[in-house]
């Protein structure tokens, strides 16, 4: 990691960004990138009902945010891939909130697996578009009606910096998801006479496992340790290192937030610098 770099900055919970009392659902949160927006969102003092594949480990991802931040968080089993799951996630949320509105909805999902385009049959690309795309087309759709009664509803998918520019050996997700950023914009400007607004945040190499699995299978590609092979990640990146859970959360909970009520259609970046598209 280079020296002189912008380290991570310190959590700070006395910031209010006119989300207490909130009702959020953050799909895919038991670890991870979701686990971080969910966090974000509790500490800003919203409701939040997460979900994971594993009840036994939603649960305790639910009952640890409890703990550190005193906000409501409720755990349900659920896959985004699989239908009719987000509908009775996003239910079961409000009831658990005892709300009849949906104020935030926060999209994300595992990542396909990495590979060149050669590796993967027919089956494989309708895997990934269940995983990528039609779970984030379910989970709107089942969240629409709430999100309406909301009068202020904030949509956010996390997606990747893939969508902006390809990066190696990720050819499905680098494909499908960007379908979801266009299918996004669409929303975004279909639901905006409904005052909900619909964004897109673009995380780069976080501290994540699934980033992990990136640089190992780099590694292995070039016969290198996985050290090394994370250092040459880390020097492409203008920061010099990796992003926290929390820099990627706090990012989306301004997004939902009325500090954002002007943004909405819009694919941020949170990546360090990393991405070189010059409209990014």
């Amino acid at each position: 990691m280079g020296g002189g770099f912008l380290a991570p900055p310190t959590v700070r919970d006395d910031m209010d960004l006119g989300l207490r009392g909130k009702v959020a659902v953050v799909m895919a949160a038991s670890e991870g990138l979701g686990f971080g927006a969910a966090r974000a969102l509790a500490r800003s003092g919203a409701k939040v009902g997460i979900c994971g594949r594993r009840q036994d480990v939603v649960e305790a991802a639910a009952n640890a945010l409890e703990k550190e931040t005193n906000a409501h968080v409720f755990g349900f089993a659920g896959d985004v891939a699989k239908p009719g799951d987000a509908a009775r996630i996003i239910d079961a949320t409000l009831q658990s909130a005892g709300a009849n509105a949906l104020d935030i909805l926060v999209n994300n999902g595992g990542g396909p697996p990495p590979g060149p385009v050669d590796k993967f049959d027919d089956n494989a690309w309708k895997d990934a578009f269940e995983l990528l795309v039609l779970s984030n087309v379910r989970t709107c759709r089942a969240a629409y009606a709430h999100l309406q009664r909301s009068g202020a509803g904030s949509v956010i998918n996390i997606v990747s910096t893939s969508v902006k520019q390809p990066i190696e050996n990720l050819v499905l997700s680098n494909s499908l998801r960007s379908a979801v950023i266009g299918f996004a914009k669409t929303l975004s400007l279909e639901w905006a006479p409904h005052k909900i607004r619909v964004n897109n945040v673009c995380p780069g190499f976080m501290l994540t496992k699934r980033a992990d699995e990136v640089i190992a299978s780099q590694a292995k590609r070039e016969n290198v340790p996985f050290e090394d092979a994370k250092r040459k990640r880390e020097a492409a990146i203008p920061l010099g290192r990796m992003g926290t859970l929390d820099e990627l959360g706090q990012t989306i909970a301004f997004l939902a937030s009325p500090l954002s009520s002007y943004i909405t259609g819009q694919t941020l970046s949170v990546d360090g610098g990393a991405t070189r598209w010059v409209h990014g």
